[in-house]
C-alpha cells in the first residue's frame, strides 16, 4: 500500500479490486462500527462470484442468530457442485459473539474451494486476542471504522466523483450536516440524484433542495453560519422558517447541532496552534471552512460561549417539558437565538 496509514475506504478499494480481478480468499472477516463497507463487500461477493445457475447449489446465506458454529463449519466443509467455488455468507455474525472463537481451527485450515464471508457488524473482536491475530494472519481481516465528522464532506465529494457527478465543498458540507454520519443514507440519496441527472452534472443547492428536501437557505448549517456571523436578520428568518416547519426542525434536533457548533468555537479559543491543518483536526471540521470558524470565534468571547451553553441547556429542558415555561417550540427557539445574539 502506498499510504502509511490506509483508511477504511482505501482497504475497501483494495479488497474490491482483488474481487473484480477474481483474486479470491477462503475467509473474509468483515467487522467494525461502519456497516456501509461491510455490506458493499458482502453484496459484491453475493452478486458476482457465482453465475446465476451456480448459486442454487453453491451459495448459502446464513444469519448469526439462527446458527451454531458447528453447523457453519459443516456448511463450509462441503464441496461445490459442478463449480469451482461455493460461497457461504454469514450475516449479522455479531450474534455469534460468544461462539465466534470456535472458528479458529477452521480459519487456520480452511477449505480452499469455499469462500466464507463473515459480516460482524458494529463491533470488532478484541484486538489483543489470539483469535484476532489468527484472523489477521490467515484471513482477509477488514475493520470498517466509522468516518470522522470532519471527513464526511470530503467523503461525499469523493463518492459523488466516483458516481461521475460533481458537488462543491459548501454543498457537500450542507449534505453532511443534514444527513449526518450515515454513509448508506448519504449513498442512497446520491444514487437517487444519479438516476435523475446526466453524467457529469453538478449537484447544486437547487437540486438538493428539490430532490432531497434540504432548503439551501433554511437548514441547520445556514443557521450556524448566521449565528457565527451574528447576522440577526438572517438568523431570525431561519428560526421563523423552522418555527413554521416544527415537525421537520424541532428544538430536540436543532439544539444538539448548535451545541456542537459553539463547542467548536470554544475549542478554537483554547488552541495554541491555529494553523489550518491543526484547527481542522482538533475541531473536526473540513479545512475548507477553517477561515470561517476563525471569524466566528472572533465574534464570541470565552465568557459569552459559557453563557451560551447554559442558554442551550435551558432551551433543551424547556423543549422537553421540564419546568413550567409553557412556551411553544418556535418561541423556545426565538428566545434562544435572541439570548445568543445579544
Amino acid at each position: 500500500m502506498s499510504k502509511k496509514n490506509p483508511t477504511t475506504a482505501d482497504n475497501y478499494k483494495l479488497i474490491l479490486r482483488d474481487l473484480k480481478n477474481k483474486i479470491y480468499h477462503p475467509v473474509y472477516f468483515l467487522c467494525g462500527e461502519e456497516p456501509y463497507y461491510i455490506d458493499k463487500i458482502s453484496d459484491y461477493i453475493e452478486t458476482h462470484i457465482l453465475l446465476p445457475e451456480e448459486k442454487e447449489f453453491n451459495q448459502t446465506i446464513l444469519y448469526g442468530q439462527d446458527i451454531e458454529i458447528a453447523s457453519l463449519i459443516a456448511a463450509c466443509k462441503r464441496f461445490p457442485m459442478m463449480c469451482e467455488f461455493q460461497v457461504v455468507i454469514v450475516k449479522e455474525a455479531q450474534n455469534l459473539e460468544k461462539q465466534i472463537e470456535q472458528l479458529k481451527s477452521y480459519i487456520e485450515n480452511p477449505v480452499k474451494s469455499t469462500i466464507l464471508v463473515i459480516c460482524y457488524k458494529y463491533k470488532k473482536p478484541d484486538g489483543r486476542s489470539q483469535f484476532t491475530k489468527i484472523l489477521q494472519k490467515s484471513a482477509v481481516y477488514f475493520a470498517s471504522e466509522k468516518i470522522k465528522d470532519y471527513q464526511l464532506a470530503g467523503w461525499i465529494e469523493e463518492f459523488v466523483k466516483e458516481e461521475q457527478l460533481s458537488i462543491n465543498p459548501r454543498n457537500a458540507l450542507m449534505l453532511a450536516e443534514y444527513l449526518g454520519n450515515d454513509l448508506q443514507k448519504i449513498a442512497n440519496q446520491i444514487d437517487k440524484l444519479k438516476i435523475l441527472l446526466p453524467q457529469g452534472s453538478e449537484i447544486t443547492a437547487d437540486i438538493i433542495q428539490k430532490n432531497i428536501g434540504i432548503s439551501k437557505e433554511y437548514n441547520p448549517f445556514e443557521l450556524n453560519n448566521a449565528l457565527g456571523e451574528k447576522n440577526i436578520l438572517k438568523a431570525n428568518r431561519i428560526i421563523n422558517y423552522f418555527g413554521a416547519n416544527d415537525r421537520s426542525y424541532p428544538p430536540q434536533f436543532l439544539i444538539p447541532v448548535m451545541y456542537g457548533f459553539f463547542t467548536k468555537l470554544l475549542k478554537y479559543h483554547l488552541l495554541k496552534d491555529k494553523s489550518q491543518a491543526n484547527v481542522a483536526s482538533e475541531l473536526g471540521i473540513n479545512p475548507f471552512i477553517v477561515k470561517e470558524y476563525a471569524k466566528y470565534a472572533a465574534n464570541y468571547t470565552d465568557k459569552k460561549l459559557v453563557k451560551i451553553f447554559s442558554y442551550l441547556q435551558d432551551a433543551d429542558l424547556k423543549s422537553k417539558g421540564v419546568g413550567s415555561s409553557g412556551l411553544e417550540n418556535k418561541e423556545i427557539l426565538k428566545e434562544l437565538v435572541y439570548k445568543i445574539l445579544h
